[in-house]
Parts: C-alpha cells; sequence; structure tokens
C-alpha cells in the first residue's frame, strides 16, 4: 500500500446505469424508489434529483452491447471518482503503470479519465473544472 502524499481520490461523485430502454428504466426508478427527475437532463439520459452524489440512468455508450456477454466486469455500469486534481492523479497512475482506457480530456464536469482496476473495472476520475 502506497503513503505517496499527492492527489487524493475524495469519494464517488456520479453513478450512471446504462440501460436498454431509457423511458422504462426512468419509470422504475421514479415509481419503486420515487427518485424525481433533476430540472435538466442531457440528452440520452434521466438524471435524478439525488444528493450528495447525482444518479442516472442513460442509453449505452457506443460500443455497449448490454446483451453480449463481457469480458470485462461492470460493462453497463459507469462508476465516476471525482478527486482534487485528476491531472495530478493521471499522471501518478500512469507512471505507476496502471491502464488509462480514455487518457485526460476535458469533459462534462472537468478534466477527466478512465483506468482500469486490478480486476478490470473501468473507473472514470473527474476533477472540478
Amino acid at each position: 500500500m502506497s503513503t505517496t502524499a499527492g492527489p487524493t481520490v475524495t469519494g464517488p461523485s456520479f453513478v450512471a446505469l446504462q440501460v436498454r430502454d431509457l423511458d422504462a428504466a426512468a419509470s422504475f426508478y421514479e415509481s419503486h424508489l420515487g427518485l424525481r427527475r433533476a430540472a435538466a437532463s442531457p440528452p440520452g439520459a434521466v438524471v435524478f434529483d439525488t444528493a450528495p452524489i447525482a444518479f442516472a440512468v442513460r442509453e449505452p455508450l457506443p460500443g455497449v452491447d448490454l446483451d453480449a456477454a463481457s469480458p470485462r466486469p461492470g460493462l453497463g455500469v459507469a462508476l465516476w471518482l471525482h478527486a482534487d486534481d485528476a491531472p495530478g492523479l493521471h499522471e501518478r497512475l500512469v507512471d505507476g503503470g496502471v491502464t488509462v482506457v480514455a487518457p485526460l480530456a476535458d469533459g462534462p464536469f472537468g478534466p477527466m479519465f478512465t483506468f482500469l482496476d486490478v480486476d478490470g473495472y473501468a473507473v472514470t476520475i473527474h476533477g472540478d473544472r
């Protein structure tokens, strides 16, 4: 376990489930869990008014086939974690030999990148705008 000081992950900040039928999924979460839709959602997604962590259902991203067997666990679930210094954490992971599957880029929440954990789960890290 590393004890090197540097950028730290501060916790989950956005959870989105990729679903086969957006309307049916949104209706399920509204009717069965009592979630309310947020005032605004991007195209292809329904964001709910949740706190402290935003939760959404969305259409699958290009290349995601929810009916096919996956060689990687968690396909269909997008896990986003907030970091206080996403670029610094990106550099540390790359230097540590961690596989980065989406390079550091400007995203909807600020700088972001995606890496694979030891089990092959894709985890997206983002910082502040």
